[in-house]
């Protein structure tokens, strides 16, 4: 399964990009994996590497790419710096790099994301017309514009036009279980098809097998939920 780190050019500037890709020939469906605020850390290429094991293209963008300040290393710290446009035109070069690779059926391109990823996954699915299918995991401030926006992600949820599998932890406070209630209501009234999931004793961040608030009965659980997701809707491979 070969992986390698690509850059591409986004407003003049260059993105960093991790991807992997399945063995075998394609065209194969594939995923753009948000990093979370550690960035594309081996938490994010292990999930790439895991996608590409199920026969998808799964690339990583580096959105911290625009800040050069050495002297913020902090991975929060960055993630509150970021603007809503610039991520945009992020996802969208990055959408467009794998529907300009032959490796990949443009037409089948999905989307997840970790924390931060998980508000982005949210915001990209909401503004790129590409994306088949969309996995959040426990996206917080979905009600708060970034940067220069003028519209949180939860303000444009409209623009969604694939269904949604989000993954909450029962102890996180951000996303909470009320701010779950809020979307559901919002995505049910608009139509959007979506299923939730809330994982009993996980918080935040209980996806991540490298840091402290790993929860693995919630990953093990989780995980293959999303497999079957993205197999249903990038694949057309009915769930068992």
């Amino acid at each position: 399964m070969p992986s390698f780190w690509d850059k591409l050019q986004v407003d003049g500037q260059d993105m960093s990009l991790y991807a992997s890709i399945p063995q075998g020939s394609g065209p194969f469906p594939a995923v753009v994996v948000i990093q979370a605020a550690g960035g594309v850390n081996d938490f994010i290429t292990t999930v790439s590497d895991r996608l590409a094991e199920e026969g998808y293209v799964a690339v990583a963008p580096d959105l911290f790419h625009r800040m050069t300040d050495p002297s913020v290393t902090d991975g929060i710290t960055k993630a509150g710096q970021l603007s809503d446009p610039e991520i945009i035109a992020d996802v969208n070069a990055t959408v467009d790099f794998l529907r300009n690779h032959s490796a990949v059926d443009g037409e089948r391109i999905g989307v997840t994301g970790f924390c931060m990823g998980g508000r982005v996954t949210w915001l990209a699915a909401a503004t790129n017309p590409h994306f088949k299918a969309a996995a959040p995991y426990y996206g917080g401030n979905l009600m708060v514009p970034r940067g220069a926006a003028d519209q949180s992600p939860f303000e444009l949820t409209d623009g969604i036009n694939c269904p949604i599998l989000f993954h909450f932890g029962e102890l996180d406070g951000n996303p909470s279980q009320e701010h779950m209630r809020t979307l559901d209501d919002e995505l049910t009234r608009l139509g959007k098809p979506h299923q939730f999931y809330t994982y009993p004793g996980a918080d935040h961040a209980f996806m991540d097998h490298t840091g402290a608030r790993f929860h693995r009965e919630s990953a093990e659980t989780s995980w293959p939920r999303t497999l079957e997701f993205f197999a249903y809707h990038l694949k057309g491979v009915a769930a068992r």
